[in-house]
């Protein structure tokens, strides 16, 4: 028996954000976003997943929105790799989700809250060890809270240690969850005694997935392999300080570096140019461009090694 990793985006929405997936979503959510005692009883999922919308592997950062029965907005993101932007981003969906509720001429007083949900599966805030931070609008001084309408909440995996025997809250099994679903073999007896869990282990059991969700789960997973190890050949071949940095930190020339080298490596392995598009995202213009500039570089080595 084997599962999907749900820390891929293409995963991740099938099995948070499919119109079958309420209940799972829900539990999700109670666990893991704290409303102060209070419980969501029901919400409905915005724009469920499809998937023709994953094909083109284009579609929208956030990975699951949702709508709680108090009228808070929810936004899930799945993140495996630190790109450039990434936490203007998630500020900016909250912000954005925030304020395109209403239309000119409507009250602001029927704004609703909105909560960004965003796990990652790398180290993001190094000053702690806590696997789950939350920020608020808070005043400077004296730390009281603005209105609570924005919540950023961030759970980062790697932080997450406990081994399935130490499960102990619905929290801690959801966080498991998430983190080894892509390595399980079976199972876990405490993971299937809570039904929610058990309806995503369902859906993530590659047993009953389409040729093409299969497909698409594998490219999407071997394109997020060769990027890191983009950012870790980067590392180990000196390459400029400059450029390292940018790999590691998913700036924007470390980017540019990182997705030519997956590109030219797709190639070298015999993939076609249509998967190199499905995969990365670019166009077949772009993939061109990227191609012919190596080819004009080792035309000009040759040269300039005549000489």
């Amino acid at each position: 028996m084997r599962f999907l990793d749900v820390k891929t985006d293409f995963a991740f929405k099938k099995v948070f954000g499919s119109e079958g997936s309420k209940d799972i979503l829900l539990s999700f959510i109670n666990a893991v976003i704290h409303f102060d005692g209070h419980k969501i009883d029901t919400l409905e999922i915005i724009d469920p997943y499809q998937i023709p919308l994953i094909e083109g592997m284009k579609d929208s950062y956030v990975d699951v929105k949702a709508r709680l029965d108090d009228g808070t907005y929810v936004i899930i993101e799945m993140q495996v790799l630190n790109v450039e932007g990434l936490e203007q981003r998630i500020l900016y969906n909250a912000a954005k989700s925030y304020s395109t509720q209403i239309v000119r001429g409507e009250k602001y007083a029927s704004l609703m809250p909105v909560v960004a949900l965003t796990l990652t599966d790398f180290i993001m805030f190094k000053d702690f060890e806590d696997v789950r931070s939350e920020y608020r609008m808070k005043e400077v001084k004296h730390l009281t809270e603005y209105n609570g309408d924005l919540r950023l909440v961030f759970y980062e995996l790697p932080k997450f240690s406990k081994n399935v025997l130490e499960l102990e809250t619905l929290e801690d099994k959801w966080l498991y969850f998430v983190k080894e679903s892509g390595g399980l073999e079976v199972k876990p007896v405490s993971l299937s005694s809570i039904p929610e869990i058990e309806h995503a282990l369902d859906i993530a059991n590659e047993a009953g997935l389409s040729c093409h969700e299969l497909e698409m789960q594998q490219k999407r997973r071997d394109f997020i392999i060769l990027q890191r190890g983009s950012i870790e050949k980067a590392k180990t071949d000196g390459l400029l300080e400059g450029e390292a940095k940018g790999l590691i930190k998913g700036e924007a020339k470390g980017r540019v570096e990182a997705t030519n080298a997956i590109v030219k490596r797709m190639k070298k392995r015999g993939i076609s140019t249509d998967e190199i598009v499905e995969v990365t995202g670019l166009s077949v213009d772009e993939i061109e461009k990227i191609l012919n500039e190596t080819k004009i570089l080792e035309i000009n080595k040759i040269r300039n090694s005549n000489f």
